[in-house]
């Protein structure tokens, strides 16, 4: 009989939400990141949902992500993927001060939903490839971004800057926020296993 195959190392699994104002580029960002292509004409999204296998840090990561619509008349289905989301990309264009502004209001329904004075989330200042029509300083942004204990990057989906990077950060806050949450088991049982002589394989 032949010996088991060591079984695969299971996938992690998060729920990724996108959210901000209209036109910021969310769609834009979530497409370049699943299929690494450029959409330029703005179509107003209402839901869209996208999966994507992607390793971060060594570990193999499912994102099962959302991309919500921005506009104020769906904001009934806000409160919906908020209870349902484990991570979120807050994301605004550096070219309209109006987006910067919605942002702390998406931040302080999350926590609101959530129950919670922190949550993974990532600031993402989009559009940066027009930073010559920037309303919103870098240094403005900054400090909210510390304020709110939130990490901040800028982006832009037209020259794939810091796309990957901007979710692959966020599914760093979730695992950091998940592990004080729900601290490792002990490994006891494993290291008695080890001691019965169970073939254990190196990857």
């Amino acid at each position: 009989m032949s010996a088991r195959e060591p079984s695969a190392p299971a996938l992690e699994k998060y729920k990724v939400v996108v959210v901000g104002g209209g036109g910021v580029g969310k769609s834009a960002l979530t497409i370049q990141f699943i299929q690494s292509y450029f959409v330029s004409d703005y179509d107003p999204t209402i839901e869209d949902s996208y999966t994507k296998i992607c390793v971060v840090d060594g570990k193999q990561t499912r994102l099962d992500i959302l991309d919500t619509a921005g506009q104020e008349e769906f904001g009934a289905m806000r409160e919906q993927y908020m209870r349902t989301g484990e991570g979120f990309l807050l994301i605004f264009a550096i070219n309209d001060r109006g987006s910067f502004n919605e942002i702390s209001k998406f931040h302080t329904q999350i926590l609101r939903v959530k129950d919670r004075d922190e949550f993974p989330m990532i600031l993402v200042g989009n559009k940066a490839d027009l930073d010559l029509q920037r309303q919103v300083s870098k240094e403005e942004t900054m400090n909210f971004a510390r304020e709110n204990r939130i990490p901040y990057m800028e982006a832009s989906a037209k020259i794939r800057l810091n796309v990957d990077e901007s979710f692959h950060e966020l599914v760093r806050s979730i695992r950091k926020f998940q592990e004080l949450e729900s601290p490792p088991t002990p490994t006891v049982h494993l290291k008695q296993k080890e001691a019965k002589g169970c073939p254990c394989v190196v990857l």
